[in-house]
Order: structure tokens, then C-alpha cells, then sequence
């Protein structure tokens, strides 16, 4: 056993259902290609077989884990040892499609703790395998349970709010990046990469598997798989084009020191140091003219080129491409 022989690794605590199965996991020191010391903590703790991908601890495993100063904090904690939580350990040996929720958990949170980036983990059958969830001041609840929990918590006099229902719960009930500002948390899901001085404004939204490298000002929404470079900036309203619905099957990127205009958008990638004028959307099928070199082309064919400004012409109407003359830059007292 060998630790460049696994991609991933961690100690989870787990909400399980009425029937006993994870629904959800934190994992609060995930392990990208864990040292050899690591992986015998994961085997022992869970008696795991090489191939096995996650095992739920029994309370005697548990108390076994003591010997080791990793698992001892995790274990000391009765709370999480009842018909509704427990202790998970999974291991992962290959970067492959996803087989269950607790493997899904970890490699979201592999994304949020900046062990890997957007676009490089498998994250294929995702939303088959995550249930829907209502999450709540109580925690995470199976959406055809919660009626139930509804009820028993007014007959017993508490209140139990209701924050979102839905697959992927918020970024920061799981984890919070070192050296970025989140001005609405509900709009961050879990798996979303925040780069260091990334400042995430009320309307910004990131959703999962995707993000900025930092430092960057979020205004507008990044979509799954779209990465912002360090020094760019996503204008309020802004739009970036995902993966997820729509028929776009290309990932778009955008450089450094770039500027999407308000209520912008692009269905391309940016190279660095462009800009798009506020209110343009430029799918990769628009017609742009290319003043420079006195010809149209359609927008994917400019797909990832450096220093473009792209706009609509003032007089007749139709986008246009010139140079970008003006290097856009942050600035550095809202992002430290």
C-alpha cells in the first residue's frame, strides 16, 4: 500500500437517513494523494479493503481510532455516534466517476479547499447520486422527510428555518477559504474554488466546480466549469456560459485582467486583458467584425485570444473587435 496509489482520502462526519445510507458528509481535512502514515489510519479505523470506496465506523471502530492523534478529535465526539450521524472513511484509488454520495462530498470539498481545480476531478454522475436536501438550522434533511420534521419541531415548540432546498449545500457550511469575503453565502455552493483575494459581492453567485484564482471581484455569475484568472473582474449581472444546460458543450475561461461589463456576458473564452462592454452578450455563433483586419468572423473563432475589446458599434449596431488599449487592473485595497 502505497500513497501515489490513491487519488484521495478523508475522515467524514456523516447524516445518514432512516435507512441508514449518508446523505451528506464533511470532511474537515480532506487528503489529495494521502501519505502512507494517513492511508493506515483510513484501513485500520474502517478494516477497509483496498477496492472498498467508503464504510460508515462502528462505535467500536471508533474507540479504536484513539491510537491515532487524526481521528482522536473525530472520535471523542459522542454526538456524532447516533441514528442520525456517524463517523465515514473513504478512500478513493482512482480519479474515476462517481459511485456515491460520500466519494461526491469529498471530492467537493478536495475543490473548495483549493486541492484541485476547477475541471480536473471527475465529477461525472454527480447529480444522480446527490438527493435533494432541505438544509436547515437542524442540519441537512431528505426532502421527503421534511414535512414530518416540520411538524414535530412546531409541536415541540421550536422553529426550524428552512435555508434552501436543494442538491449542493452553501460553501461556507463546510468550508471557509483563507483570504476571501462572501457577501451573500447563500450563493457559494460547496465545490466552488475561491482563489486568495477573491471578493464575492451580494449578486455574484459561484456554483460548484468552477471559480476564480484570486484575487477577483464576483459582481455576476460563474457557471459550472467557468474559471476566472487572477485580476479579472465579473461585472453586476454579468453571465459566463456553462456546461450544465443550454447545449454548450465548451468550458469557458477567462485571463487575467479582464473586464465583463454590467449585465455582460460570453458564450467564449477570454485570453488576458480584454474587455467586454456592459450589456453584451457574445455567443460563439454572433458575427464579429475585425477592424484591424477588415473581415467578419463568428466569436468562437476568437475563443481564448489576449487583448480584445469587444463592443457594439456605436453607429450601426453590429459587435466589433479592436484592440484593447487600456489595461484594466483591481483595485488592490478591495481585495487584500
Amino acid at each position: 500500500m502505497t500513497a501515489d496509489s490513491f487519488f484521495a482520502g478523508g475522515i467524514g462526519l456523516a447524516t445518514l437517513n432512516a435507512r441508514g445510507q449518508c446523505i451528506e458528509a464533511y470532511y474537515p481535512e480532506p487528503q489529495l494523494q494521502p501519505e502512507a502514515d494517513m492511508l493506515r489510519d483510513f484501513f485500520s479505523a474502517a478494516q477497509l479493503e483496498q477496492d472498498t470506496a467508503c464504510r460508515l465506523l462502528t462505535r467500536d471502530q471508533v474507540r479504536a481510532c484513539n491510537n491515532s492523534p487524526r481521528l482522536a478529535e473525530l472520535a471523542a465526539s459522542e454526538a456524532w455516534h447516533d441514528a442520525k450521524r456517524g463517523l465515514i472513511v473513504t478512500v478513493i484509488r482512482r480519479d474515476r466517476p462517481l459511485t456515491s454520495v460520500a466519494e461526491s462530498y469529498l471530492k467537493l470539498h478536495l475543490l473548495s479547499h483549493r486541492l484541485v481545480k476547477p475541471n480536473a476531478v471527475n465529477l461525472q454522475g454527480i447529480f444522480k447520486i446527490l438527493p435533494t436536501l432541505a438544509w436547515t438550522n437542524e442540519g441537512a434533511i431528505e426532502a421527503g422527510a421534511i414535512n414530518l420534521r416540520l411538524r414535530e419541531a412546531r409541536l415541540a415548540g421550536r422553529g426550524l428555518h428552512i435555508f434552501a432546498l436543494d442538491k449542493f449545500p452553501p460553501l461556507l457550511d463546510y468550508v471557509v477559504p483563507a483570504g476571501v469575503r462572501i457577501a451573500d453565502t447563500a450563493r457559494v455552493r460547496l465545490g466552488a474554488y475561491l482563489g486568495l483575494g477573491t471578493t464575492i459581492m451580494p449578486a455574484g453567485f459561484i456554483n460548484f466546480n468552477a471559480g476564480t484564482l484570486g484575487p477577483n471581484m464576483v459582481e455576476g455569475r460563474i457557471s459550472q466549469g467557468v474559471v476566472l484568472d487572477a485580476g479579472s473582474d465579473l461585472g453586476g449581472g454579468a453571465s459566463t456560459m456553462g456546461t450544465l444546460s443550454g447545449g454548450n458543450d465548451t468550458l469557458i475561461s477567462v485571463g487575467r485582467s479582464c473586464l465583463i461589463g454590467a449585465n455582460a456576458g460570453i458564450g467564449i473564452a477570454l485570453g488576458d486583458n480584454c474587455t467586454v462592454e456592459a450589456g453584451l452578450y457574445v455567443t460563439a455563433g454572433a458575427k464579429v467584425v475585425l477592424q484591424a483586419e477588415g473581415k467578419t468572423v463568428r466569436a468562437r473563432e476568437l475563443s481564448g485570444r489576449d487583448g480584445m475589446l469587444l463592443r457594439r458599434n456605436s453607429q450601426h449596431g453590429y459587435i466589433e473587435c479592436l484592440p484593447n488599449s487600456r489595461e484594466f487592473a483591481l483595485r488592490a485595497e478591495l481585495h487584500e
